[in-house]
């Protein structure tokens, strides 16, 4: 009688690298928001970024010689390690199971992965920035979200390619304020959107995002958000989310193993401004 064949393991395989690959693209919200390098294998294991400094050009008498600029990089380095998730299906577990287990674990194993890169990539709110709105005793408003805005594009960040992310205690702070007809009497559309849909949409022309995997900074109530240009912070990827097997016979069973290689990093901090609030709720 044929038993679990390597030839058996490959027909299901395809459908867990699918489910997880989905899973990973959907729930990772940060990976669409900041800038994203990938590495080809040989290239070592680091992302080195050169960083422009903005340059001032000078009104110049006619006749007279142009004063030379020295131009000097600074570097941002992403360093890639992995990240992985190993379980081992019982062959029983695979063929007693009423669903499709393996897809299951394809699901399960993709948004692990996808909150260790979110978590990954939004623990860097919490480094020190040049530019920062609020503080650990105070809610967040709608004027706090303009004035991060403002703090931006005062440096000349354009608007195109902004983002906030807050975490959902912090943005129900944000929506309530937006909502109290007494503090914003006329709000108008993004009042109303609050009110009906539940989430901010766009204010100040940011899209503003929610995200659980927002860690507390230690103090009940307290987190930090982000609203930031995408070259603020980088990940820098070998290849993409991977499935492994391997038979393990003593088992009877097989290691199934979900796995990326991949670096964050703070790029450019002026680009962001960090937003610390506490939260009415928690």
């Amino acid at each position: 009688m044929a038993g679990s064949t390597t030839t058996t393991l490959n027909d299901l395989l395809p459908q867990i690298i699918q489910e997880a690959q989905f899973v990973f693209s959907e729930r990772s919200i940060m990976r669409g928001l900041v800038k994203n390098y990938t590495l080809a294998p040989g290239q070592g294991k680091h992302v080195n970024v050169p960083i422009y400094p903005l340059q001032t050009a000078a009104a110049l008498t006619e006749g007279n010689e142009i004063t030379n600029t020295a131009v000097s990089t600074d570097t941002a380095q992403l360093t890639v390690a992995p990240v992985a998730i190993r379980t081992l299906l019982t062959d029983l577990a695979r063929t007693s199971a009423s669903s499709d287990v393996v897809a299951d674990l394809g699901k399960l194993f993709g948004e692990s992965v996808a909150r260790k890169m979110d978590s990954d990539l939004l623990a860097l709110f919490s480094g020190t920035f040049t530019n920062a709105v609020g503080n650990a005793s105070t809610t967040i408003s709608a004027a706090s979200i303009f004035q991060a805005v403002a703090k931006l594009k005062s440096q000349g960040v354009p608007t195109d390619g902004l983002a906030c992310v807050l975490h959902p205690a912090i943005a129900y702070d944000l929506k309530a304020n937006l909502t109290n007809t007494f503090a914003n009497p006329a709000s108008g559309d993004v009042q109303n959107e609050a009110m009906r849909m539940g989430y901010v949409g766009m204010l100040a022309g940011v899209p503003i995002y929610e995200s659980s995997n927002i860690a507390n900074n230690g103090t009940a109530g307290d987190y930090y958000g982000g609203l930031f240009h995408r070259d603020a912070f980088g990940v820098g990827m070998i290849g993409d989310i991977a499935i492994e097997t391997q038979r393990r016979a003593s088992f009877l069973g097989d290691d199934i193993i979900c796995s990326a290689s991949y670096g964050v990093g703070v790029l450019y901090e002026a680009y962001n401004v960090q937003l610390l609030n506490d939260s009415s709720i928690l």
